[in-house]
């Protein structure tokens, strides 16, 4: 499509790409001063300062790319970033837009596409959630091992609207590998973890006790109001996904407590630890397979040159 899209897995979900206004909005960055990277981020809910962490740091304002929806809620910036971590460039979406905003499908998976159009081949989802299990805590890291999609919208229709891509296995959506490099990202960073299914919800009011006890009946281990369009949508352009939701309240149907925007996004932020060693390791992965890659291509050169 362009230099700026390189898929490193086509065939696992067939030609599919980013729509050529995101590719635009791709070269506009790049104009203003930013990079591409091959790492792509989304930071949800209170997880937006990790991007000061970052060397070589830019950021505009996401409407400043004439591609990305503004987002109005709480505890997300509304911006895209780029730096370096580990050797690798980043590209970060400060925040996200919400079905329940009004807004359209296709605008929901807008982020990622841009990531995908800036070189992004690695995809690290983050969001907030509420945890469903009474033996969680707040502050817990869940690593997203399948979902359960309550809305049911085609998020990559205008992507690749076709019956092929609609029959493909959809098992295959998270990456094992990354997800497993996740784990042990998480222990090594001191932060308490576990695997898990995340149940999606347009939202945006939180759920009710039986809301609560039906979602731990069909198996979820946590529940919130996104993300789910933006896996289905990097899945379908053949990128690796990885998911990390953080509790930022858990859910006991029998003992409801009060739950609001400014207390989830103050709960998050208490985990950011975790996340930052997860975006750390994903990043040194990217580097080192970069590395070796570059070297695999240089010996094959010196070989043909070779009398």
């Amino acid at each position: 499509m362009s230099i700026f899209y390189s898929p490193h897995a086509a065939a696992r979900s067939g030609p599919c790409g980013p729509r050529p206004a995101a590719v635009l909005a791709a070269t506009r960055i790049v104009a203003a001063g930013g990079s591409r990277g091959s790492v792509g981020v989304v930071l949800g809910t209170g997880l937006g300062e990790l991007v000061t962490r970052l060397e070589n740091v830019w950021s505009m304002e996401a409407k400043q790319t004439q591609w990305l929806p503004e987002s109005r809620a709480t505890g997300h910036a509304g911006r895209i970033a780029t730096g370096t971590l580990n050797g690798t460039n980043l590209v970060v979406l400060q925040g996200r837009v919400h079905g329940y905003e009004g807004l359209p499908a296709e605008s929901l998976t807008r982020g990622v596409e841009l990531l995908a159009a800036l070189g992004a081949t690695t995809i690290l989802l983050t969001n907030a959630s509420g945890g469903l299990r009474a033996d969680m805590q707040t502050g817990e890291v869940v690593v997203i091992s399948d979902h359960i999609d309550f809305v049911r919208q085609p998020w990559s229709e205008a992507l690749l609207p076709t019956a092929e891509q609609a029959g493909n296995c959809q098992s295959a959506y998270y990456d094992a590998e990354l997800s497993g490099m996740a784990m042990a990202a998480t222990r090594r960073a001191g932060t308490v973890a576990r695997s898990g299914v995340y149940a999606y919800f347009r939202g945006p009011s939180y759920e009710t006790r039986a809301e609560y006890r039906l979602l731990r009946q069909c198996g979820a281990d946590v529940v919130g109001m996104s993300t789910v369009p933006e896996v289905v949508a990097s899945w379908s352009m053949g990128l690796r996904v990885v998911v990390v939701s953080v509790v930022t309240n858990v859910a006991l149907p029998d003992a409801i407590t009060q739950t609001d925007a400014e207390e989830v996004c103050r709960m998050a932020g208490n985990s950011t630890e975790g996340v930052w060693g997860i975006l750390a390791t994903l990043a040194a992965a990217k580097n080192e397979t970069q590395t070796s890659d570059t070297t695999s291509v240089a010996n094959g050169v010196a070989r043909s040159l070779a009398p």
